[in-house]
C-alpha cells in the first residue's frame, strides 16, 4: 500500500487575532466589504473535530493528518495528547508553505492556500486535501482515491463556456450574458481555468466536491515551470474570478499524463443547512443513510443554519461519525471483511 497522507486547512474566523487581520486587510483596500470575505467563509461551527474523527475512524490507513492554519491550534489537539494519533496530527502554519513568499502573508484566500499544500514538510507523495466541512461516512480503503499509481478523479466532462451549445447559439443571436461582479468567483469557471492550464481547451471534468487527491510532484513540477502563474494566484489573498483550483488543476494534469481514471461510484451528500429546505436536507440524510455508495459528506455553512436544522445536522453527524473519542476508540479495532 502506498504512503499517503491527508490534509486538512482550517481557519476559526471566530478569533479575534485572525479577525483583525481580515478586517485589517479590507481596510487597507478601502473595501470594508465583499462577498469573498463573509464570515461564514471562517467561521467554525465544530466541522473540524467531524473531519478529523471521520478520517480517524473510518481512513486509520492515513499515514499523517496535515492541519494548515494561521497561527491558529485547533483545541481537538489537546484530545489527542498521549493517544496513538498524538504523532500523527500536526499543525503545520502557513508561514511553513509560504516560505520564500511570505510578501502574500497573511491570505484569506482558499485558493491560494491549496496551491502552497505541496511544500508541507515531510508530506507523502500521494495525499488528499479534505476541506474542514467534509467528513467520511463509512470505511474506505486507499483505492478510493489512488489505483495503484493512478489518481482516482470523481467527475463528469463537460463543455467549456464558449463551446456550450446554448452559448453557441447566444452568441450567433448576439445575446450578450450579464456582467459579472468583479468579486465573483464561481467554481465551475475556476474549474475550466484549470483545464485550460492543462492543455484542455474545449472541455473540462467537471468534479464533485468530495475530498480531492494529489501527486505532489506532479503540482510542485509545474509550479517549476510555471513560476509566474504561481506568483498570480497567491497576489489574489481574497478569491479572484481569475484564478484556478489547485484541485483541479492537479486532476487535470493527471489525466493530461494518462494517470488517472475516472469513477463516480462513489458520491457525497452535499448540505447546505442555511439555503436547503428543511424537509429537503432531511430527505437528503435519510437517501444517503439507505445508500451505501454516499461515502462521503460536505456540509458547508452550518453556521448560518436555523437552530432546528442545525440541530438535526449535527445529531445526523454525531450518529454517523461519532465523537473524537468514538473514533479513537473504533480506529483500533479490526475492520469487518466487506
Amino acid at each position: 500500500m502506498i504512503a499517503m497522507d491527508a490534509v486538512i486547512p482550517w481557519v476559526d474566523g471566530n478569533d479575534p487575532a485572525h479577525r483583525e487581520r481580515l478586517e485589517s486587510y479590507l481596510r487597507g483596500l478601502g473595501r470594508p466589504r465583499s462577498r469573498n470575505a463573509d464570515p461564514t467563509r471562517f467561521d467554525d461551527a465544530g466541522e473540524l473535530v467531524y473531519c478529523v474523527a471521520s478520517i480517524i475512524r473510518y481512513a486509520p490507513w492515513f499515514r499523517q493528518i496535515h492541519i494548515v492554519t494561521d497561527r491558529q491550534t485547533p483545541a481537538l489537539m489537546s484530545q489527542l495528547a498521549g493517544t496513538p494519533w498524538a504523532q500523527r496530527v500536526r499543525v503545520v502554519d502557513h508561514r511553513e508553505i509560504f516560505a520564500d513568499h511570505e510578501q502574500h502573508l497573511p491570505t484569506f484566500n482558499s485558493r491560494s492556500i491549496s496551491c502552497m499544500l505541496y511544500r508541507i514538510p515531510d508530506l507523502a507523495r500521494h495525499f488528499v486535501c479534505f476541506n474542514d466541512d467534509f467528513a467520511v461516512l463509512r470505511p474506505i480503503d486507499p483505492a478510493v482515491f489512488f489505483r495503484g499509481d493512478s489518481m482516482v478523479v470523481r467527475g463528469q466532462w463537460c463543455a467549456q463556456g464558449p463551446h456550450q451549445w446554448h452559448r453557441r447559439i447566444a452568441t450567433r443571436l448576439g445575446i450578450g450574458g450579464r456582467a459579472r461582479a468583479s468579486d465573483a468567483a464561481p467554481n465551475r469557471l475556476a474549474q475550466q481555468f484549470s483545464a485550460r492550464l492543462a492543455g484542455f481547451e474545449r472541455n473540462y471534468c467537471r468534479m464533485q466536491h468530495t475530498p480531492y487527491p494529489y501527486r505532489r510532484t506532479t503540482i510542485r513540477d509545474f509550479f517549476a515551470e510555471h513560476p509566474q502563474r504561481l506568483e498570480t494566484q497567491l497576489s489574489h489573498r481574497l478569491r479572484s474570478a481569475d484564478q484556478f483550483l489547485a484541485e483541479s488543476l492537479a486532476a487535470h494534469l493527471e489525466i493530461a499524463h494518462d494517470n488517472a481514471v475516472i469513477d463516480n461510484r462513489l458520491r457525497v451528500v452535499q448540505l447546505k443547512p442555511a439555503e436547503q429546505a428543511g424537509w429537503r436536507l432531511r430527505a437528503k440524510l435519510r437517501r444517503a443513510d439507505r445508500d451505501p455508495s454516499f461515502a462521503f459528506a460536505c456540509v458547508q455553512s452550518l453556521d448560518l443554519a436555523p437552530p432546528a436544522v442545525r440541530r438535526d445536522v449535527v445529531a445526523w453527524l454525531d450518529r454517523r461519525v461519532g465523537s473524537l473519542d468514538v473514533a479513537l476508540a473504533e480506529s483500533g479495532k479490526p475492520r469487518a471483511k466487506r
